[in-house]
């Protein structure tokens, strides 16, 4: 009788530990953690090019080392997030972050002997990537509805970490040694990893499939949610991925910047793009989704094609960088609150992961274009001109297909 009280108020204290804001705390911090890891090879693309220290590299052969870890952090998604769906979170974020711990050390300690063993380092260490599709159904579940925008917009702000990255990697790379932004974020992810198992809990009552993984992942995948919120996302959150791998090489290229000084300029592009995804979830629990993704896209319209003729960097250049990133964030933010309004609560994580594919493979295919494209033509404007047409085609999207969606009962 004594061991079945002790453990009834053991089950209790646990219940009552694992607040909805304590949740989503330790899931932002993992959810940065693991950003941090993900945008490592980022920093350093142009000092390697710079240095030499790989060989020759072209402006592609950068474009590729930064997009790697970014195609592989987005498909790894579609399974991830599935796989939460099943499992919770509370299994998932150590997993993850345990995983990505091999990739870092890889990189620190081998990677760095040949540009080849980069590439199969950021490869692997795309795993990172991965834990926003454990993120989002796990904070969601935790929340009611008129929350979940707000709730998920602050568990996106762990994007972050690619500021973090972007703040620290070269400056440690440089003063303390070549392994020692790998040994640091390895350790960081080595404790989180533990916590993450000690404290998280999955939210009481959460709806367990039971139908296989590859029935879920195309019944998902017909939703008309899921390709629409695809394609928003491919945009908003895709160009502030593209923004935060290239942007170093472009400002050191476009404008002649130090590798240092670029970094700190990227994140500040992060840092405006981390602080308005939370801003454009809870606007859009209290608006709606369509106005803000409206809006968003139509700063991006105007921002990108103001950039593509390089001005002054100082003045209307740091302006329209900084206003695209303020809406691609607050975009972000709103793609999910769409998704938690109209989506089944069992199947957030499945269509998580695949939006959240499609909009890493939105961040993925813009550096390629634009190393190509500079390659060819010592110009950046056709690349930000090609990005001005997509957020416009985005914004028609969202003021008519996506606009009668978001008015439909939840889809089953």
């Amino acid at each position: 009788m004594s061991n079945t009280l002790s453990g009834s108020r053991t089950a209790t204290v646990r219940q009552a530990a694992a607040s909805p804001t304590l949740m989503l705390t330790i899931a932002t911090i993992g959810f940065a953690v693991n950003f941090w890891a993900w945008a490592l090879l980022s920093p350093l693309g142009p000092l390697f090019r710079e240095k030499g220290t790989l060989g020759t590299l072209s402006e592609s052969d950068v474009a590729l080392l930064v997009a790697v870890p970014v195609i592989v952090g987005s498909l790894g998604r579609i399974v991830v997030g599935a796989l939460t769906d099943r499992y919770g979170g509370r299994i998932m974020f150590p997993l993850v972050s345990a995983a990505t711990i091999v990739p870092v050390l890889f990189i620190g300690f081998f990677g760095q002997t040949s540009y080849a063993a980069l590439l199969l380092g950021g490869f692997f260490l795309g795993i990172g990537g991965t834990s926003f599709a454990v993120g989002v159904p796990f904070v969601n579940a935790w929340f009611p509805p008129e929350r979940r925008g707000f709730a998920i917009g602050v568990f996106g702000a762990g994007m972050g970490g690619t500021a973090i990255s972007a703040l620290t990697t070269v400056k440690l790379y440089t003063n303390v040694g070549q392994t020692a932004p790998f040994v640091i974020t390895a350790a960081l992810l080595a404790v989180y990893a533990v916590v993450a198992w000690l404290v998280l809990r999955d939210a009481r009552g959460r709806t367990v499939p039971t139908t296989s993984l590859a029935s879920r992942l195309s019944g998902n995948a017909r939703l008309p949610i899921t390709w629409q919120a695809g394609l928003l996302y491919a945009v908003a959150f895709g160009g502030y991925v593209a923004f935060s791998v290239y942007l170093p090489a472009y400002l050191k290229t476009a404008y002649e910047l130090t590798p240092a000084d670029a970094a700190n300029r990227m994140a500040g592009f992060v840092v405006v793009a981390v602080l308005m995804r939370p801003i454009g979830g809870w606007l859009s629990d209290r608006l709606g989704p369509i106005p803000v993704l409206a809006g968003g896209y139509a700063v991006v319209v105007i921002g990108a094609a103001v950039a593509s003729t390089t001005p002054l960097l100082e003045h209307v250049g740091t302006f329209a960088f900084l206003a695209m990133a303020a809406a691609l964030g607050s975009g972000s933010g709103a793609t999910f609150a769409l998704i938690a309004r109209v989506t089944e609560p069992a199947r957030v994580g499945g269509v998580t992961g695949l939006v959240g594919a499609a909009g890493g493979l939105g961040g993925f295919v813009p550096p390629l274009l634009m190393g190509y494209i500079y390659g060819r033509t010592d110009s950046y404007a056709i690349g930000l001109v090609l990005l001005s047409v997509a957020a416009a085609l985005t914004l028609l999207l969202t003021l008519t297909v996506v606009r009668r969606t978001a008015n439909r009962p939840i889809a089953q």
